[in-house]
């Protein structure tokens, strides 16, 4: 076997131009992120890269709140990634919701968690689950619809968070019919009430 080539200055190393930007780039997106395994989402991360995906980035760093639990993991930061990534999607396998809360470095019981409580099988409706994940991050319906407008809008950040009455409509009808103790008449008079301003 021939001895290993020798290497005795710089300019023998071939770096690729676009390298650094590369490397910040993904700097930029792990300092925004924050994830708990960084070697994990890196793999998400250039793997997604790789293949034209979105990444598993967060559009900026999110700062705790009082009211957010931050030890379970799940944040609406997270919740707006996984929303790019399954967005273009009506109906998700668990095996692809699985595999993109890994790669995230959530808690695999919260994933179970919400599955249970929706009482989603293999394949899973994107937007119930995502409004059972703007729920999972504590508070009543209404603070789950607000999570829930925030992710979903197209407005630009600090804007009004608008988003289509219908999707609004279907989101709040799924929470308020999973709650249980909110009668019927009751939702449809809050929907119509606010149809008006729609």
């Amino acid at each position: 076997m021939p001895p290993p080539e020798t290497m005795y200055c710089a300019q023998q190393i071939n770096i690729p131009p676009e390298l650094p930007d590369v490397l910040k780039q993904f700097t930029k997106a792990a300092i925004k992120t924050q994830p708990r395994d960084v070697l994990q989402w890196a793999t998400d991360y250039f793997s997604a890269l790789s293949k034209g995906q979105n990444q598993p980035v967060k559009e900026r760093l999110e700062m705790p709140v009082a009211t957010q639990k931050t030890d379970t993991g799940l944040t609406p930061g997270l919740l707006k990634i996984l929303h790019k990534q399954f967005a273009p999607k009506e109906i998700i396998t668990k095996e692809e919701l699985l595999q993109k809360w890994k790669d995230l470095c959530l808690p695999i019981e919260q994933l179970d968690t919400i599955l249970a409580l929706g009482n989603f099988s293999e394949n899973i409706n994107w937007m119930q689950f995502s409004a059972l994940g703007c729920s999972a991050l504590g508070g009543t319906i209404i603070s789950a619809l607000k999570h829930a407008c925030e992710i979903l809008t197209e407005d630009p950040e600090g804007g009004a968070a608008q988003i289509p009455f219908d999707t609004f409509q279907s989101l709040y009808t799924y929470l308020a019919h999973l709650d249980g103790e909110i009668p019927k008449e009751q939702i449809d008079s809050f929907l119509h009430s606010l149809e008006e301003y729609a």
